[in-house]
């Protein structure tokens, strides 16, 4: 197993009614306000990366539509899923398939459920407690709406990540999402971080996407990533055939790869960085 995401330093243990307990891993939830702004391609392109830097990373497909299970080019009829772990039915360790915790329509089913139950937010993040002591990092693909779903993917998280594209309506959904990451650290996980805000699928040239990123800049400061993931039909090209990017066309991987560092930097994981830095010279050379 690689080196564990979250730990600066040596790894420290606690103790818990007499047994040693590892620490708790870094989980990201990565989310948006409306679909369509390269969210799943993210999550996805990120799992790659990491996997290649030899760590021990687990997705999580949180979104009904299953769009990143698709990606993984998991089995339709693969069971258990999400929506059995949230209904109690079945531990999360049982339901990975690969590197995924897949998702499909049944999520939807599992949301209604778990809006009549107590302690509802709070269920994906008992569900991962133990997987978040065994894997190095966890990824979080969040539906494109700010409902059940979304909060408990940000409690069982330690880190979130914003998605936006550069249309002015997605800017709009960015403070409802802020909100919501805010709603979700002052009642109900306080550990939470905002790791970063992410321009996603943005044509440079235009003069819109250019002051999308200004107005960005103004926002967030140092919270916006550099990196900025520009546009190119090759991402939906690779997840039509189930490609990761850097398979499918390693040129257009070079941004993801280039936000990889920008979040090991903040996981505070620095030595990874050569590796990266290796991989990159490797897949896309100069």
């Amino acid at each position: 197993m690689g080196a564990r995401l979250g730990d600066k330093g040596e790894r420290k243990y606690t103790l818990a009614r007499g047994h040693i307990v590892p620490p708790m891993s870094a989980a990201i939830a990565v989310l948006s306000q409306k679909g369509g702004t390269g969210k799943t391609t993210l999550v996805r392109s990120l799992t790659d990366v990491f996997a290649r830097l030899g760590l021990d990373v687990l997705a999580v497909d949180a979104d009904p539509q299953g769009n990143l299970s698709d990606y993984f080019d998991t089995d339709p009829a693969a069971e258990p899923t999400l929506g059995d772990v949230l209904q109690g039915q079945a531990r999360a360790a049982d339901a990975v398939h690969g590197r995924v915790i897949p998702a499909n329509l049944r999520l939807a089913e599992a949301e209604l459920v778990l809006a009549g139950k107590i302690g509802r937010e709070v269920t994906l993040r008992n569900a991962l407690r133990d997987l978040r002591r065994s894997r190095d990092l966890i990824l979080i693909d969040c539906p494109p709406t700010l409902g059940l779903l979304t909060v408990n993917s940000l409690v069982a998280s330690s880190h979130a990540i914003l998605s936006t594209e550069a249309q002015y309506f997605s800017l709009q959904g960015m403070e409802q999402a802020v909100q919501v990451v805010n709603l979700a650290r002052d009642s109900l996980n306080p550990e939470l971080e905002l790791l970063g805000v992410c321009l996603n699928i943005a044509n440079m040239r235009t003069r819109h996407a250019r002051q999308t990123l200004e107005a960005l800049q103004d926002r967030f400061g140092d919270k916006l990533f550099r990196t900025v993931i520009r546009q190119s039909i090759a991402y939906a090209e690779s997840a039509e055939r189930a490609i990761p990017i850097l398979d499918y066309r390693p040129d257009r991987g070079s941004d993801y790869l280039s936000l990889a560092g920008e979040i090991l930097r903040r996981l505070g994981r620095p030595e990874l960085l050569e590796p990266l830095d290796e991989l990159s010279a490797e897949v896309v050379p100069a």
